[in-house]
């Protein structure tokens, strides 16, 4: 069991989500009203790709591929969170490819005429913390003009601060990489575009949410035999079940929203180590972020000496029907949760696990 390339969260994505949901759902009142952009109300799409030549005479200029998107948003895709969290109000979407990076980066925001009406003036994209993304201008060849665009553009404020000249130097953009001349494309050509920032993988099939409805019991796990636990001699973990079932649908039943299907849904963890041969089971209130399920440890079915709630698994979709459980930061019952070896990251070799659907009864108690 391998830990490398998990992330807790999945920040780009996520928080780009995030920010549109706290925006509200401006986009459905302001989407698609700059006529200048969009003159028939369709979605817009502008890009440019440079060639070498060019690039070789902008040494200064880090981009080599740069397209805006105006219109309903090309980067999303069905994930773990809620539906009723999948309204975004941004309309503007950037996305520019660096020298040399195989895949693209991304932005979005809100686009508008700056001016009390909102009818006039100069187009100003704005991002969340009043963070600008771009100002905009078609010019008399219906070239959009793209200006204003920040080196830190996909980096936190403060980041220059925190990661020091050099580092920050190295992940911003250049000196050069502003007041951008884009083409008019058809929207097909801006939307393969930014498919290729993450492109996804058919064989994990529909998230989670969508293959485990709130009504339904599941049960996933697996039983490690002696070969492989002699070729992971730092596995604790030999035998690992994760279930609802009728305690957990009931709870979900009782106090549960299925319009925001998984928040609030319980799991039930159950672990035996080749050190202990009885089985131990933890009960886990999930909620849906980004692509995975964030699942925080709960004292319903206990009580605990400390703050369990501080200790978190989280579920993915694996390929051919499986379920990955991803365990950081020390968060499963194979040691005691409020002792001093659970503090900090995982220490064992039971950091991720791929499990198999298996029979509900395989998750009796």
């Amino acid at each position: 069991m391998a830990s490398k390339g998990w992330k807790a969260l999945a920040s780009a994505g996520f928080a780009a989500a995030l920010l549109g949901g706290l925006a509200g759902s401006a986009f459905a009142d302001d989407a698609l009203k700059l006529t200048e952009l969009s003159p028939n109300g369709a979605d817009a799409c502008f890009g440019r790709v440079y060639d070498a030549a060019h690039l070789k005479a902008h040494p200064k200029q880090k981009v080599a591929r740069i397209f805006f998107y105006y219109g309903h948003d090309p980067v999303s895709r069905p994930n773990e969170e809620p539906s009723a969290n999948s309204d975004t109000s941004y309309n503007g979407f950037l996305t520019t490819t660096v020298r040399g990076a195989k895949a693209p980066e991304w932005a979005g925001g809100w686009c508008n005429h700056e001016s009390e009406d909102g009818k006039s003036g100069p187009i100003r994209c704005g991002m969340d913390c009043d963070r600008t993304l771009a100002s905009l201008k078609v010019d008399d060849k219906g070239r959009l003009i793209l200006s204003d665009l920040q080196p830190d553009i996909y980096l936190d404020a403060g980041s220059e601060e925190e990661l020091g000249t050099t580092e920050y130097n190295k992940q911003a953009l250049g000196s050069e990489d502003d007041n951008f001349h884009l083409d008019p494309m058809p929207a097909a050509t801006c939307k393969a575009e930014f498919a290729r920032i993450d492109p996804i993988d058919p064989a994990l099939g529909p998230p989670l949410r969508e293959r485990l409805k709130p009504g339904q019991a599941f049960c996933y796990g697996r039983d490690y035999d002696a070969a492989h636990l002699a070729s992971h001699p730092d596995q604790l973990t030999q035998s690992i079940r994760v279930f609802r079932g009728p305690v957990e649908l009931a709870s979900f039943a009782s106090g549960g929203d299925a319009a925001n299907w998984p928040d609030g849904a319980d799991i039930a963890v159950s672990v035996t180590t080749r050190q202990k041969g009885a089985k131990v089971t933890q009960t886990y209130s999930c909620q849906g972020e980004a692509d995975q399920w964030r699942c925080a440890a709960s004292s319903k079915m206990s009580d605990f000496a400390c703050d369990i709630a501080q200790k978190e698994i989280f579920l993915k979709r694996g390929v051919n029907g499986t379920m990955i459980v991803a365990n950081p930061n020390s968060s499963l019952a194979i040691i005691d949760l409020c002792s001093k070896v659970a503090d900090g990251k995982t220490k064992s070799d039971d950091k991720v696990y791929r499990l198999e659907a298996m029979p509900q009864s395989a998750c009796a108690p």
